[in-house]
């Protein structure tokens, strides 16, 4: 997956985590892209160590389903650094 594809998975899951996690995190677009890449490096890298799967292709369930719940994760972390309500 290219750089473009990181970018735009980082996003859409960005925008995801923020939905699934409603609240006063701060941060805009710039924020959720950021946390979204992240998130999505989280979840490819976690996935590896526990399950033994990585991020896959663009279009696999496998790699939305690891990203969103990364980008889950570190919105949340994210939130209690800020000490807003997560």
């Amino acid at each position: 997956m290219g750089i473009f594809g990181w970018i735009v998975l980082g996003l859409l899951a960005g925008s995801i985590a923020k939905a699934i996690l409603p609240g006063a995190q701060g941060g805009g677009w710039l924020a959720t892209l950021v946390l979204g890449v992240v998130g999505a490096l989280v979840g490819g890298f976690l996935g590896s160590v526990i399950f033994h799967v990585g991020l896959g292709d663009f279009f696999s369930l496998r790699t939305w389903v690891l990203s969103i719940l990364g980008s889950v994760l570190v919105l949340a972390v994210w939130g209690r650094m800020n000490n807003k309500r997560v």
